[in-house]
């Protein structure tokens, strides 16, 4: 086995890769040029310019769907603001904050204290009040000389959701207060309705511009990928139609660039593990359905017990007969789980919340219909291929321990 195992990996090193640079289908990568988002960079680095003579540049919030280049369009302008700051003399420090990563901004705590660390204030990663924190943040950045701070907020929404809008309001505030520092935030967010929930008076302190991203097409997502390709890959290992497929598979998913490079990616891994020489159109549907396996396996995964129970009953009933089948039915066979888990079950109302939200995150189609004086009830269907359903199925009974 050992013997075995040292020749995969000894042919591994010995065989030319079709890749020449692999980091750039990542996330991480960040290109020369940024193909079909020039009108949203040019809008975000007209609103950051004033940083440039001194000036607070206006708060901006930037909104769009996962994969519209949102983050990698805020980098490429803070980056390039960056650049000419430091060739004009002026001082100015970009700070990017992922508001997502647990342990580092996902409290008001945490990313006071990892902002105020930016400029070197050593502060605990707990025990202080969060009035003392922020006292430490001002003394940190209101030093001498003359700043400005953009602070950049990606995922800015999750934050809010978890620790309240008053954070967004406290640091908009503290420009009132600071004379050699002025602060201005960038947030970025997937959801463009999480803005207009917040309070109006952290409205107001926002006094936010806007920008939206729209979602890519089928032929912008092929250019891009056209792009990409020349830097990721051996020469004569790709095809248009290989663009082409991927193109059309993330253009079916809202536009999501980000889907596009991983299914270029992961195609050209499998064809590598099969040792081919070139990318063919097959590779890009054996990248397309391990994408949606593992992305559906993580969310089920990361399903409450309940919420596992209800998928876990839906499919056993669609097991044994045609779709859909009905709320009803999908609440008997749960009881019946929960007997089995010594789980508590949960009232028909609140299963059907669960059934929602299972269909809101792609795993099951729940149709409302009427049924006249009978009231109204849901059709139900499983929304993912049968092979990953039986992957899935496999997956419940263990989280489940059954």
């Amino acid at each position: 086995m050992v013997l075995a195992v040292d020749k995969i990996f000894e042919d591994f090193l010995n065989k030319k890769s079709i890749f020449i640079n692999k980091e750039s289908l990542s996330i991480k990568y960040t290109p020369d040029t940024i193909p079909h988002r020039e009108e949203c960079i040019s809008n975000l680095a007209k609103i950051l310019a004033p940083a440039l003579k001194h000036e607070k540049p206006s708060n901006v919030f930037i909104f769009g769907k996962t994969g519209t280049g949102k983050s990698l369009c805020t980098s490429y302008v803070c980056s390039q603001l960056e650049q000419i700051a430091a060739k004009k003399g002026v001082n100015l420090s970009v700070i990017y904050v992922n508001c997502k990563m647990r342990k580092v901004a996902d409290t008001e705590y945490r990313l006071i204290a990892q902002l105020s660390r930016k400029f070197g204030q050593d502060i605990p990663a707990t025990g202080l009040p969060t009035d003392e924190v922020y006292n430490l943040f001002f003394k940190a950045i209101d030093t001498p000389p003359t700043k400005t701070i953009i602070l950049v907020l990606d995922e800015v929404d999750t934050l809010i959701k978890k620790c309240g809008d008053g954070i967004l309001y406290n640091l908009t505030r503290i420009n009132q207060e600071l004379k050699n520092a002025k602060v201005a935030i960038v947030g970025i967010s997937n959801d463009i309705m999480f803005i207009s929930n917040v309070d109006p008076r952290v409205k107001s302190s926002l006094n936010q511009e806007e920008l939206v991203f729209p979602p890519y097409d089928a032929t912008q997502l092929k250019d891009i990928l056209t792009e990409r390709s020349k830097i990721a890959f051996s020469p004569e290992t790709i095809t248009d139609g290989v663009l082409s497929k991927c193109a059309a598979y993330a253009a079916r998913e809202h536009g999501d660039a980000r889907r596009a490079l991983d299914l270029l990616r992961v195609a050209g891994e499998l064809a590598e593990r099969l040792n081919k020489d070139k990318l063919e159109e097959s590779d890009v549907d054996s990248a397309d359905e391990k994408i949606e396996s593992e992305t559906i396996e993580e969310v089920v995964k990361k399903l409450p017990k309940q919420s596992q129970a209800v998928l876990y009953s839906a499919i056993l009933i669609l097991r044994s007969r045609e779709p859909p089948v009905y709320t009803g039915e999908v609440f008997d066979v749960y009881k019946s789980i929960c007997v089995r888990t010594a789980s508590k079950p949960l009232t028909q109302r609140r299963v059907s919340d669960l059934i929602s939200e299972l269909d809101m995150l792609g795993v099951m189609n729940a149709k409302v219909i009427s049924k006249g004086r009978f009231g109204r009830t849901r059709e139900i269907s499983i929304s993912i291929a049968e092979d990953i359903t039986n992957h899935i199925e496999e997956i419940l009974k263990n989280e489940l321990g059954l």
